[in-house]
Parts: structure tokens; C-alpha cells; sequence
């Protein structure tokens, strides 16, 4: 990750930065005021985030309730100086309609943010992701590794706990009803 600017901006100045024609191809997110660049993650990532949102995305049908955010959708994570994180998939409940969700960086913390390893990503800078989501107000965070093909559950003031792919993941008492095998996070459709 790369240094952009040197001025530190608000998260309203750094979502005009990224919506400008020639950033609009490019990844960033703001640290402190900071605005960096990231790296665009590799295939196999994209597809285990495309996994994790359409399993959310059914549980929400199912519900009649709540909805998921992807492809790094900014989340204000803190102020003065902001910091906004695009986690790789947020799971919402606090819009009844479309018209209700925010059009820029939603500062309402999601119950469930997903974070998918990267081969390039510094384990130290996500715990840290990590963390700013949970002191935002984030009830549940899940770390998958897709090369070990596990889950790490983290919630804040509690242990944390890993799952491996023949084990089952729930929502606990944030997710009501959800439950689904670690293995459907890394199966192509049909398997």
C-alpha cells in the first residue's frame, strides 16, 4: 500500500478524491486522514467474496430482513481523523428500502463485516482492520483464508475461534437462524 496524499482529508473530501474520473479504476481507503492506495486482490479472492455475499444475500431473502454490501463499499470507521475501510462484504439491518441506504460512506456500523486474505495482505494491518471494525460497533467479523480454507470468528471482548471447512459457521446471537458449512465460503457452484 501506497501513501496518496499528504493533506489529511474527511471522509466527505475522500469519497469526492475516489469518485474523480481518473481514480475511479483504482482502490483506495482513508487511515487517519491518510488516503492509500491497495492493491486489487487476485481471482480466487473475488470469488470467495462472491460466495460469502450470495450466502448472506439468501439468508436475507429468507429473513425478509437486512442486506449485503461488496466490492469494498466504504464504512466511516472512525472521526477526526477519519478513517474509512472498505471490508471485502458487510451485512446490514438498518434499511427497510433501497431508497434507505445511504448513497455515500455509511457511518452505521454493519452487524457482520467479512475480510477474505489476500496472498499479498499484511496480517498486522488487517488485525488492525480488524479491530476498527469491532470498536466501530461491528457485532461480528470473519476472517477467511482461502488458502487454508478456514474462518476466523472475531467479536469484541471475546476469544476468538477458528473454523476449519468440514465445520459449520452460524451467526450466533447476531444472526439469528444462520448456519451453513465453512466449505460452501470455497465450492464452485454446483460442487
Amino acid at each position: 500500500m501506497a501513501t496518496v496524499a499528504t493533506k489529511p482529508m474527511t471522509a466527505e473530501e475522500f469519497y469526492e478524491f475516489t469518485h474523480r474520473s481518473e481514480n475511479r479504476d483504482r482502490l483506495f481507503e482513508l487511515e487517519r486522514g491518510e488516503v492509500v492506495e491497495k492493491s486489487r486482490p487476485g481471482k480466487r479472492h473475488g470469488l470467495v467474496c462472491a460466495n460469502g455475499a450470495g450466502i448472506l444475500r439468501d439468508y436475507a431473502k429468507a429473513r425478509k430482513k437486512g442486506y449485503v454490501c461488496s466490492n469494498d463499499t466504504g464504512i466511516v470507521v472512525e472521526r477526526d481523523p477519519d478513517s474509512v475501510r472498505g471490508p471485502d462484504i458487510a451485512y446490514f439491518e438498518d434499511a427497510r428500502t433501497i431508497d434507505d441506504v445511504e448513497e455515500k460512506y455509511g457511518d452505521t456500523p454493519p452487524l457482520l463485516t467479512i475480510e477474505v486474505m489476500s496472498p499479498n495482505d499484511n496480517i498486522t494491518e488487517v488485525m488492525l482492520r480488524i479491530k476498527e471494525q469491532l470498536m466501530f460497533g461491528v457485532k461480528i467479523v470473519w476472517l477467511i483464508d482461502p488458502e487454508k480454507h478456514a474462518i476466523t470468528v472475531y467479536r469484541l471482548d471475546k476469544l476468538f475461534y477458528q473454523l476449519k471447512e468440514h465445520e459449520e459457521i452460524t451467526g450466533e446471537d447476531v444472526l439469528p437462524d444462520f448456519r451453513c458449512k465453512v466449505a460452501e465460503f470455497f465450492t464452485l457452484p454446483g460442487q
